[in-house]
């Protein structure tokens, strides 16, 4: 994320976002790479049927485990009925999409801000296209994962339209969730035995 704007020109906070406590984030981390390093954990439970809960608390970041959080998050996945499940919550899929919004929402914000530019209004609707087919196993031609996610976002901003394709063309590039599945990334699934 790079500022184009010098700390004394911007405000104390743009979009929510504590301007000076970025730019010392950003100062820190050009400073010594180490500190960009992060790992993120999720541990996953079966319940029954298509239903599945994820804790999520720990991470390591920014050289050092991190314990700032005082409770873990707990998210649960289920199917639809017409998928065989109860409908519980979400599906893997819905959540996938959830969070490919949240990381290019907070990208776009992130580096809004860096450019000292305010956003007034943003909104996303994503659409993810899946033939089951190939998750069912009917068809091994057939892909089991979406075909196509199309991201549509709305924004309002004060700033040119020209500014504004920049942000969204850099912040999509940026987006870590973004780079991750329209990338080809390695995912090591093996069985543990305890």
């Amino acid at each position: 994320m790079k500022t184009q704007a010098t700390a004394a020109a911007l405000p104390a906070k743009i979009n929510g976002l504590n301007v000076q406590a970025a730019q010392d984030t950003i100062g820190a981390i050009a400073a010594d790479k180490s500190l960009a390093r992060f790992q993120f954990r999720a541990r996953n439970r079966w319940v029954d049927g298509t239903e599945n809960r994820s804790t999520i608390s720990d991470f390591y970041g920014a050289g050092r485990e991190d314990t700032s959080r005082r409770k873990a998050f707990e998210y649960i996945s289920d199917e639809p009925a017409v998928l065989f499940g109860n409908d519980a919550a979400a599906n893997a899929g819905e959540f996938l999409l959830h969070t490919l919004a949240g990381c290019v929402t907070t990208t776009f914000v992130l580096h809004a801000m860096a450019r000292g530019i305010v956003i007034r209004e943003l909104s996303t609707e994503l659409e993810g296209d899946i033939d089951l087919r190939g998750a069912l196993g009917l068809d091994e031609s057939v892909n089991p994962g979406f075909e196509q996610i199309r991201v549509r976002m709305d924004v309002k901003a004060d700033c040119t339209e020209e500014e504004l394709e920049k942000l969204f063309t850099y912040a999509r590039e940026h987006s870590p969730i973004y780079n991750t599945i329209s990338r080809p990334t390695q995912v090591v699934v093996e069985r543990v035995r305890k």
